[in-house]
């Protein structure tokens, strides 16, 4: 059954508000960075639940060299022979960075469970060393952060069809995901007991009601600077400094170099 979708938050009120958390966020990677702090966070969902839109907003004004996007592909044949967690350990920030996975290690207990790319054996013991795991990160000082956003059938089958029929968004539709429709009470029962046995009191999952995608984006972004001791740092002072005089340059002629066709130009009404 779907949820009730509470009243929408209007445009201007929410670009407000983005705007104002994405400002926060800036300050938090200037905190990671002068800190050497390391910042983990997950994002899980069904697919088409927000959490690509969501980092989209949240990397907006970040800088790529502190604040990185992991999204893995599917494992290779190596990968597939190694440790489960060992791909993962790869893309963990060291001092000074932040790491966003766009789904992680709980592939595992998700779309390799329901989709048989996993043995049941395999399942059980990813439910018993992803808290270990877990806890070895937060141990040696990493912060970590895990979010679940919850989507209803009805938004996922909406979106799908928007995608469907959007040719800029055709290309977020895989053969997975329209599968993962046939298969929503096998990936609630896996979810359920995902949750039963990594949501912990030192690594808790957070769940984000994202069928209004606007609310779960200022919601978890909200949430999670709530969660984070950082300061505003100082910034050194900043002078642009008074462009000297010409001593003689002379500019190559323009007919020298190739230059990308004036496109622009093209547009402007005559």
């Amino acid at each position: 059954m779907g949820r009730d979708k509470p009243k929408k938050i209007d445009d201007e009120t929410y670009e407000r508000e983005l705007y104002r958390l994405q400002a926060e966020l800036v300050k938090v990677q200037e905190w990671v960075k002068a800190t050497g702090q390391r910042l983990v966070v997950l994002f899980e969902g069904r697919d088409g639940a927000g959490k690509g839109g969501t980092i989209k907003r949240i990397t907006e004004y970040l800088n790529p060299r502190v604040v990185r996007i992991a999204a893995l592909p599917a494992p290779s044949e190596r990968e597939r022979g190694q440790w489960y967690f060992q791909r993962y350990v790869e893309q963990l920030p060291a001092a000074g960075e932040i790491v966003l996975f766009d789904r992680s290690w709980y592939n595992r207990a998700g779309v390799e469970r329901v989709m048989g790319f996993c043995t049941p054996e395999q399942v059980g013991l990813f439910f018993r060393q992803a808290p270990l795991f877990e806890d070895m990160l937060i141990e040696d000082g990493i912060l970590l952060r895990k979010y679940w956003f919850s989507v209803s059938d009805a938004e996922q089958q909406k979106r799908f069809a928007s995608r469907l029929n959007d040719p800029m968004r055709t290309w977020k539709l895989s053969p997975m995901d329209l599968e993962s429709i046939t298969r929503w009470e096998d990936y609630s029962r896996a979810k359920d007991e995902m949750m039963a046995y990594t949501d912990t009191t030192r690594s808790p999952w957070f769940v984000v009601e994202s069928d209004v995608k606007k609310h779960a984006r200022l919601n978890m972004m909200a949430h999670l600077l709530s969660t984070l001791a950082y300061v505003d740092v100082a910034r050194p002072v900043i002078e642009i400094p008074e462009r000297p005089r010409p001593k003689g340059y002379v500019r190559p002629p323009r007919e020298a170099s190739t230059y990308v066709p004036d496109h622009a130009a093209s547009l402007v009404a005559g």
